[in-house]
């Protein structure tokens, strides 16, 4: 397989685990409640119930991802 296949795809290479980490490490666990309206970021979060929730769940999963992305594009931005 060509190691180039996903150069600019930002989830490539990158595990639940490490987005979520990242998502509350940015916006913290009130504020990604507020961004995405789940339980699991709402009632008493960790980042082991999130996974539990986002593995079992893919329109959650979905809507993690797709604020990952915006947040790492947002932050590509800054930085130039």
């Amino acid at each position: 397989m060509n190691q180039q296949a996903h150069p600019k795809d930002p989830l490539h290479g990158i595990t639940l685990q490490q987005i979520v980490e990242a998502l509350v490490a940015h916006y913290g666990w009130e504020r990604l409640a507020e961004k995405i309206n789940i339980n699991c970021f709402k009632s008493n979060p960790s980042i082991k119930s999130s996974l539990t929730f986002l593995r079992k769940q893919l329109w959650a999963r979905e809507q993690v991802e797709r604020l990952y992305v915006f947040m790492v594009t947002k932050q590509a931005k800054k930085a130039l």
